[in-house]
């Protein structure tokens, strides 16, 4: 494709977007799916300018704003690519798949953004840093005077993180075995498991993923399974399941001994968790769908009866930010408010799934106070028979230094590198 044809296929992918109702991946692989003849290398090109401009969203609205120019999907993917120094002349012909020839309004606006950048020194703080003013009213309290430096550090994209499937390799056959397929990658620094691969490999064309021995997974995702701290032996239920990407880690900690329950209230998304256990050659994990009624069941027969409960609750996800940009402009599914809600309703569903002594572990990827040290507060005052297990005292120091300090594990790109976590230890005592 010629680049101008390539613009064109983004602007028709961000017009989809504005327009659709789901995620803009799902958008995007929707367009891809019905243009099969987009080869590999525009692809790329097409959806790195999609993602991009929607990172620079709230600055490119302002600059839009400031020239007097209608906000179109249009006039946003001529804004970027003129604010990203490209000229746009030979581009918008109008002839061969290109978008249509520059009006006399958007020539205007073209010449009043040649040899600008995308940052200017009069935008608001909250619009340079690409944050929604109402998020930015709950972060700035968190973070304070760090709180642009943490919210610039979520604009590039996130690196790609590998779990290695301990029960099959070691950290370095697994490292070996990538680098045969010419995937160069480092060990991550907190996770004794994981490695962060230079670039954006092609996973699925290595042995290694091929074969089960690595599973693609963020570092803070692997941290929380470890929080976990489980042992061979124990009964360990992972409630809100999914996929399956941290029941692999959880279950590849218990050696295959023990039982690690995998339930989920989707069993289109359990199915795709019991593919992945069984090419990891992961065999104590049992599926439980909470779309089934003996399932339902089954949880309220296991009174004091589970050793670690891992919640990790359907969230706002504001800590995905840096993969998913579209998620800080737009809301998918329930609002915050209805998400707080159906995490207390969780946690009180398992509370007493736990047996003296063990563990409730509640995680989330949200920024968000109300999701996270607010929601632990309203778990404790109703639940006396709970304390909280500070991080440092769960961490096993055979895996190297972890810098939490703190009660609980707050993980942000800025300061460790992963996507935004959170994570509560909460132990039993009778």
């Amino acid at each position: 494709m010629q680049q101008a044809a390539r613009v064109q296929s983004a602007i028709d992918i961000m017009e989809n977007i504005a327009e659709a109702r789901i995620p803009m991946d799902n958008t995007i692989r929707d367009f891809m799916s019905h243009k099969r003849y987009i080869g590999s290398k525009d692809r790329k090109f097409i959806v790195e300018l999609v993602y991009n401009a929607m990172r620079a969203h709230a600055r490119i609205g302002w600059w839009l704003e400031r020239i007097k120019i209608e906000d179109t999907p249009r006039a946003r993917a001529m804004a970027f690519l003129m604010l990203n120094g490209q000229d746009i002349t030979n581009l918008f012909t109008g002839e061969n798949h290109q978008p249509a020839p520059l009006n006399d309004k958007e020539q205007c606006a073209a010449q009043e953004l040649r040899g600008q950048d995308i940052d200017h020194a009069d935008m608001p703080e909250n619009i340079s840093c690409e944050c929604p003013d109402w998020a930015a009213d709950k972060l700035k309290p968190i973070w304070g005077g760090n709180f642009k430096d943490q919210m610039l550090a979520m604009l590039p994209p996130a690196a790609m993180d590998l779990r290695v499937n301990t029960i099959k390799v070691t950290r370095e056959q697994a490292k070996a075995s990538l680098a045969k397929d010419d995937v160069e990658t480092i060990e991550t620094p907190y996770s004794p498991f994981g490695l962060r691969a230079i670039g954006k490999p092609y996973m699925s064309a290595t042995k290694a993923f091929h074969k089960g021995l690595v599973e693609i997974q963020d570092e803070g995702s692997q941290l929380i399974a470890l929080m976990c701290d489980v042992k061979p032996g124990m009964r360990v239920l992972d409630y809100c399941a999914g996929s399956g990407g941290k029941t692999l880690g959880i279950a590849a900690m218990m050696e295959g001994k023990g039982i690690i329950y995998a339930m989920d209230n989707s069993t289109r998304r359990l199915e795709k968790g019991r593919r992945r256990y069984k090419k990891a050659d992961i065999h104590n994990v049992e599926v439980r769908s909470l779309e089934e009624e003996k399932n339902r069941k089954w949880l309220r027969r296991q009174k004091s009866a589970i050793d670690v409960v891992l919640v990790d609750a359907p969230c706002s996800s504001s800590g995905t930010w840096r993969r998913n940009p579209d998620y800080r402009w737009n809301t998918y599914g329930p609002s915050l408010e209805e998400i707080v809600q159906i995490q207390s309703e969780i946690l009180e569903r398992v509370a007493d799934k736990v047996k003296p002594g063990g563990r409730l572990v509640y995680a989330t990827c949200s920024l968000f106070t109300e999701e996270n040290e607010e929601q632990v507060e309203k778990f404790l005052t109703k639940h006396n028979n709970y304390k909280i297990v500070a991080i440092k005292d769960v961490w096993n120091k055979e895996y190297g230094d972890i810098p939490i300090q703190s009660d609980f594990m707050r993980l942000t790109p800025k300061d460790h590198k992963t996507d935004g976590f959170f994570t509560a230890i909460l132990q039993r005592i009778k």
